[in-house]
């Protein structure tokens, strides 16, 4: 066995591997879904997936390892979530029913934000979280992208309009 395939179950280096990538990964996948309790849940089980199999991935390939092992786990939790919300709708949950109607009110349209926030066009919606989750100025999110601060402007202010027009439609 190589050297490096060693070292990589070695915690030290395992550990060091996890500072590395442990943030951007977190980072993607927030981006991508704008939910930041599955990105940190997907972030934890790829990296017990690149432990649990830490002798047979290299320790070069250990990134591009655990960014699929993410991915693919992203893409199961979108199909699982589908087979969820149709069996909702087929069967509405009796426990809805009893809630209270603000409640409901309440958790429909942090739901519906959610989504209208995933719906954004890409470009849009990495700028719109840079800005208000990450608390990033429109300058560091220009460097952070390499382009320019009236792009980001312009992103921005795209996202918003967009997310407008979707809390207009709740009222």
């Amino acid at each position: 066995m190589p050297e490096s395939e060693e070292q990589l179950c070695a915690e030290p280096t395992f550990t060091k591997v996890f500072r590395a990538y442990a943030k951007t990964l977190h980072s993607y996948l927030f981006y991508q879904t704008g939910n930041d309790s599955l990105a940190q849940d997907i972030v934890q089980e790829a990296f017990s997936r690149l432990w649990k199999n830490c002798q047979k991935v290299a320790f070069s390939t250990a990134r591009g390892y655990v960014f699929t092992v993410a991915k693919n786990l992203l893409t199961n939790n979108h199909q699982h979530q589908k087979v969820v919300l149709q069996y909702e709708q087929a069967q509405p949950s009796s426990s809805k029913v009893q809630d209270p109607q603000f409640l409901l009110e309440e958790k429909e349209l942090a739901h519906q934000l959610q989504a209208a926030i995933a719906d954004l066009p890409e470009k849009q919606r990495v700028v719109f979280l840079l800005s208000r989750i990450d608390k990033k100025t429109y300058k560091e999110i220009a460097e952070l992208l390499g382009i320019s601060r009236q792009a980001v402007e312009k992103r921005i202010y795209k996202a918003l309009d967009s997310l407008r027009l979707v809390v207009a439609t709740l009222k």
